[in-house]
């Protein structure tokens, strides 16, 4: 196939809006696409025997540690949650200042933080108002949906 037919066809691709063209003329065949096509990895979960009852559940200790001390953040003042699973970021940018810092009053509404899901960056605003006594998580920390981020002395 002539390189000024496949050229040809590349911008009708692009003109048409089309995602893909395949052509065959004669014994000859070219498919052009746009975007990626290449299928997602499938995941397998690999079944796993039972643990014995006497072993503490995967993960105990994990728990534990994100609270070696026993803390029960609520005593404290009022405790704001992740909303959902993702990666905390202080700040919209590295270049730029932490949305808030411990010992600053805060409002509600304010942006404290901000959780990345899906690629997508998740303004997260204060649900009360007070001084900001504790920040719970690092930047760059993956949290978990319900884990506490920070602790709030209300007003």
């Amino acid at each position: 196939m002539d390189i000024r037919k496949v050229k040809k066809l590349i911008e009708l691709l692009d003109e048409s809006g089309m995602s893909e063209i395949e052509i065959h003329e004669g014994e000859e065949s070219v498919r052009i696409s746009r975007g990626s096509t290449i299928a997602a990895p499938v995941m397998h979960q690999i079944p796993q025997a039972p643990l014995p009852v006497s072993a503490p559940p995967v993960g105990s200790h994990v728990a534990a540690a994100g609270r070696a001390s026993g803390d029960d953040y609520s005593s404290e003042g009022h405790v704001i949650t992740s909303p959902m699973v993702g990666i905390f970021y202080t700040s919209p940018s590295p270049e730029e200042p932490a949305f808030v810092s411990k010992g600053r009053d805060i409002k509600t509404g304010d942006v404290i933080c901000i959780i990345e899901a899906m690629k997508i960056m998740n303004q997260i605003e204060a649900d009360t108002s007070g001084k900001l006594l504790r920040i719970l998580v690092e930047n760059g920390d993956a949290v978990e949906y319900g884990q506490p981020l920070f602790v709030v002395a209300s007003e």
